[in-house]
């Protein structure tokens, strides 16, 4: 889909469809209010007639307006006179573009500002339109024998009231696409069944983004690098599967040489059976998905490196296959990390965070400005939260306020879980300097007291998007991209734009 802008009196715009939103007042408000002068009054006529409510959810589609050089014009009902919820904003966005796909218009010009949304600057509600739009576009049938129709609308025009705007218009533009285009690489990568996307398929992904994008350097770690750095928890999790484990590191260099880097940590576990701790075979096949963090780093990566931001980033993306064999890791056994502190292990299922210590301790040679990591990381986040926040703890007071500003700017949001003291008693073992799992309370916390044992260096933040990553189950399952905008806003927002 090709974006950009418009300026200039509405009724002078030639394009296939001019989208309007009319909501549920008794008198015609912004543009559709000028439209309607120009056409003779037939819009205020069509609302009193009935013909549309204003009501969200309805529309009405004209055809040939007088004085109006648009082929149609699509009124939307947007509800109520007030301004919108970021929720709302997203609904109208998308409803707009399913009408206009359905037709036969090959453009399209969105002029939908006329209540605007709470809280939200022009710019804002445009990049929130973008990434709506590009969700609603996303589709993934790439091992379907029959491919969806591609739609015939190729361009679409957001609508700027004088040429001032434009500008602004434009970057919003930019930043929504990239993101977009971040997320679809998350949601393609999270798409992908596990005999296609392994660690080593993620490594050459990780490659091929540093060949398409400017900036971009990359460096594979194999098992024997990794064993003899002492990464005796991440190997572990790999050790019962054919597939070789990696950690890959994709480094980013926008900014002054002097910069610290943000690292951004993701869990890159391509698929997890439990190990010998198996689990149950209902929605296993949805395991695929517990690579879903390494997937936002990648997708992160692509939108810093596409939109050139002025800062120093490095991905790290600690990746294995978690399989039950003869050589699998099995419970009761311990393992030594590479920052020296012993795990006894008494699931093998709770392998994610067991990657993940690595990979944080891995960190503190990069002297990092923050660390975040990501990571589908326990059931019982869903539990807590469900799918609509994303779990957030960490050990430094100002990251965290910065990653739940981020999460709120960008409708992706997060919410704090504690990281008490009281906590981590219950990582206690009598054979070991901890256990991997602290029982069955609070296990979302214990996870993130558990990583927070190897991230004392540096400030450090984790995710758990256990309950955001992906829609489980019917029609609908599959990746959603997120947090991949909530990281943005933050790492936009410490490159000042």
């Amino acid at each position: 889909m090709e974006f950009n802008v418009k300026h200039g009196a509405l009724e002078t715009i030639k394009c296939g469809c001019l989208v309007v939103a009319v909501n549920e007042g008794k008198t015609l408000s912004g543009p559709a209010a000028d439209l309607d002068k120009v056409c003779g009054g037939q819009l205020s006529a069509a609302l009193k007639n009935g013909d549309l409510s204003g009501k969200s959810g309805s529309s009405l589609m004209l055809f040939a307006l007088p004085g109006v050089a648009a082929q149609r014009v699509l009124l939307l009902g947007s509800g109520k006179e007030e301004a919108l919820s970021d929720r709302a904003w997203r609904k109208l966005v998308q409803q707009a573009l399913t009408a206009v796909k359905a037709g036969p218009a090959t453009d399209a010009v969105f002029a939908l500002n006329a209540s605007g949304v709470k809280n939200r600057t022009t710019a804002e509600q445009t990049r929130l339109l973008v990434e709506a739009c590009y969700d609603n576009l996303y589709g993934f049938d790439q091992f379907k024998s029959k491919k969806a129709d591609k739609p015939k609308l190729k361009k679409l025009s957001l609508w700027a009231a004088d040429k001032a705007d434009a500008d602004a218009l434009k970057q919003a533009i930019a930043e929504g696409t990239a993101i977009s285009d971040g997320m679809s690489l998350t949601r393609d990568l999270g798409n992908l069944p596990g005999n296609v996307c392994t660690p080593t398929y993620l490594a050459n992904q990780a490659k091929a983004l540093a060949k398409a994008h400017k900036g971009l350097e990359v460096e594979v770690l194999d098992e024997k690098a990794m064993k003899a750095l002492g990464m005796g928890a991440l190997l572990a999790v790999s050790a019962g599967s054919a597939e070789p484990a990696k950690l890959i590191r994709i480094s980013y260099n926008g900014g002054k040489a002097k910069d610290k880097p943000h690292v951004l940590v993701g869990k890159g576990i391509t698929f997890d059976t439990g190990g010998i701790s198996i689990k149950p075979a209902a929605t296993m096949d949805e395991m695929k998905y517990d690579m879903c963090g390494a997937a936002t780093v990648l997708g992160v990566v692509k939108a810093v490196a596409s939109l050139q931001l002025p800062i120093n980033l490095v991905g790290l993306i600690a990746s294995a296959e978690n399989m039950p064999s003869g050589t699998a890791t099995r419970p009761g056994d311990i393992v030594t990390s590479m920052s020296g502190q012993t795990i006894e292990i008494l699931n093998t299922d709770a392998e994610g965070r067991l990657v993940l210590c690595d990979a944080l301790t891995y960190a503190e040679r990069f002297k990092p400005a923050s660390v975040i990591d990501i990571a589908t990381l326990t059931g019982a986040c869903i539990v807590a939260l469900g799918s609509n926040a994303s779990g957030l703890m960490g050990n430094n007071d100002e990251l965290i306020a910065q990653l739940l500003d981020a999460g709120t700017r960008a409708g992706d949001r997060a919410w704090q879980l504690p990281l008490f003291e009281e906590y981590q008693e219950q990582l206690d073992s009598p054979f070991a300097d901890m256990a991997n799992i602290g029982g069955p309370k609070a296990g979302t916390i214990t996870a993130g007291c558990f990583l927070s044992r190897y991230a004392k260096a540096y400030p450090w933040a984790h995710l758990d998007i256990a309950g955001t990553a992906w829609i489980s189950g019917g029609k609908d399952k599959g990746a959603t991209g997120r947090p991949v905008p909530l990281l943005m806003q933050y790492l936009l927002s410490q490159a000042g734009a």
